[in-house]
């Protein structure tokens, strides 16, 4: 039997290296002889930490800020002149002018690293244990760290192969790092079960992954080419991957878009593989609240649930539904674009029946009145709502009435500045009422697998047209509970990156498809650097000091 309990997990990561020049401490305690743990206890106690990293990976500030706001679908300016500045790092982001410095970086190549190192810890020990699912947990640790590698290998152009805990990993770059991760995933996709999702690593989520590997290839074999070479190889693999998934009959797209984001996402049948937020397990995502005015409470329970005044959408991504819809509005033709939710000519609402829209929101906001501190209320009991007044930035002459125009001048970084994003629903059994949403954050859903099939099948050459065209038509005509977007005509390597943006937006994606489409340096609102080397990010300088005792071991990206 297993002799050691990890307990309790005390994280010191210096750099990836995790050998001489980078420590990984765990605080292990010997509780065998007070506890009697048993091989359950001590595997579940092994797998666990390997997947509790992804709660703090996806996190408003982290991976999103680097998958977002680096792109065209997001934008964090000054509020107001001062709120979110901190030191720049947000308009750094946006304009591809980010340092080694930058904290954000900084926290997510410290998120991966933690989360190799955790996958690490359980490979080495999981083989010595006797409970029944001591070897599938080894796969799932296999197939995490080959996850955030994966990311890794995205964001900073470096993956680490790594199984002994007392050797330095080797660093793997290129076409090395993309060989690695697919025979891990591989390896393991026989191993694990298709019944354990979608929190955890399954057989829909290795085919997943190795067929989103495979479609981004070409640009980690090379990333700063000015021209990819997706091989029909790979593109054939990523069309064996999404047909297993979607000929497994164990996935369905959902008729309401805005169910894949709600509350009990965790059983929407679309997820495939998601960042587990239930609340017994003390989810605390804040994608809810991160886009929403100061001035938006969105749960008649909470006086103090509020918004953040973060990130709008720029000015560019709302004008690809504008165009694609003109001279209709996109909310009334596409039901991924808005869901109403609140009537705006009510003035008196049932708590329970008070919801906020969803979905991009634009032009004047409505809500729960709030005074004081206190939510107004109607003779009858009933929630007043009414229009909504910048009153917690002191400015209550400015309605909450969002513009298109969003930038980094002085006006276009007002409270009011950009439509606004409620993707993800605002928690109504969180304990908190605003940092702990109780929603699973996406990773790979059913719709992305069916863009991704067409997207293969249109890089293959001439004659798939058609067949790209049905996939992304099945996705549109599948979101039937309200508002249908009307099917497409014809489709080409343009459309299908629009289409990407109109189902993935504020998923995490759009910096990797940006790039993979060769559209990552363009311009859009104050974004003029068109430098491909910016396609990764800086390596965290304290990093690669933290190497400095191997030579050459650990080097920068090139550009920074």
């Amino acid at each position: 039997m297993m002799k050691r309990l990890f307990h309790i997990m005390t994280i010191f990561v210096l750099t990836v290296a995790f050998g001489s020049c980078s420590k990984l401490e765990e605080q292990v305690l010997d509780e065998t002889s007070s506890t009697g743990a048993t091989d359950k206890e001590v595997a579940e106690g092994l797998i666990a930490p390997v997947y509790a990293v992804l709660p703090g990976l996806f996190q408003h500030t982290r991976y999103f800020a680097l998958q977002e706001i680096s792109t065209d679908e997001a934008i964090l300016p000054y509020r107001g002149g001062t709120d979110w500045g901190d030191n720049g790092i947000y308009i750094s982001l946006h304009r591809h002018e980010t340092t080694s410095s930058d904290p954000n970086v900084r926290n997510v190549w410290n998120d991966i690293t933690l989360g190799i190192s955790r996958a690490i810890l359980a490979i080495n020990t999981l083989p010595q244990n006797k409970d029944a699912n001591a070897q599938l947990f080894l796969a799932e640790a296999r197939g995490m760290r080959a996850y955030y590698n994966l990311l890794s290998l995205d964001l900073f152009g470096v993956a680490f192969l790594k199984d002994d805990p007392k050797v330095n990993s080797v660093i793997l770059r290129g076409n090395d790092a993309v060989e690695y991760i697919k025979s891990e995933l591989v390896a393991i996709e026989p191993l694990v079960r298709d019944d354990v999702g979608p929190g955890r690593i399954t057989k829909a989520a290795v085919w997943g992954l190795l067929a989103r590997l495979h479609l981004q290839s070409a640009v980690y074999r090379d990333i700063s080419s000015s021209s990819f070479n997706f091989t029909g190889e790979d593109m054939d693999k990523v069309i064996q991957y999404c047909d297993q998934i979607i000929n497994s009959g164990k996935f369905q797209l959902s008729p309401e878009y805005f169910d894949v984001f709600g509350d009990a996402n965790h059983t929407n049948k679309e997820v495939i593989f998601a960042v587990d937020q239930r609340a017994n397990l003390n989810g605390h995502n804040r994608m809810a609240y991160f886009s929403l005015s100061g001035d938006q409470f969105p749960l008649p329970a909470y006086p103090g649930a509020n918004g953040t005044d973060g990130p709008g959408i720029t000015s560019d991504f709302y004008e690809t539904w504008a165009d694609a819809y003109a001279p209709n509005d996109p909310a009334d033709m596409d039901g991924r674009f808005f869901k109403r939710n609140l009537d705006t000519t009510a003035t008196c609402v049932p708590a329970a029946d008070f919801h906020i829209d969803r979905g991009i929101l634009r032009g004047q906001q409505y809500g729960l009145i709030r005074t004081g501190g206190v939510f107004e209320t109607c003779p009858n009991g009933d929630m007043k709502v009414g229009k909504l007044y910048n009153n917690t930035r002191n400015r209550p002459d400015l309605p909450v009435y969002f513009t298109e125009n969003i930038d980094f001048t002085v006006p276009g970084s007002n409270y009011n500045n950009g439509y606004r994003v409620e993707k993800y629903e605002f928690s109504r059994g969180s304990v908190s009422g605003r940092n702990f949403g109780e929603h699973d954050i996406m990773i790979l859903r059913l719709a992305d697998i069916y863009l991704m099939r067409a997207e293969a099948k249109l890089r293959k050459g001439a004659g798939n047209e058609a067949a790209a065209l049905s996939d992304v038509n099945t996705i549109r005509a599948s979101r039937t509970a309200r508002v249908v977007p009307p099917p497409l005509t014809q489709m080409n390597l343009d459309l299908l990156y629009r289409e990407r943006g109109f189902e993935l937006y504020w998923e995490n994606v759009r910096r990797t498809d940006m790039i993979r489409f060769g559209k990552y340096e363009g311009t859009w609102t104050e974004k003029t650097n068109a430098d491909p080397q910016k396609r990764i990010f800086p390596i965290p300088q304290n990093a690669i000091d933290g190497a400095s005792n191997l030579p050459d071991y650990l080097v920068q990206n090139p550009g920074y």
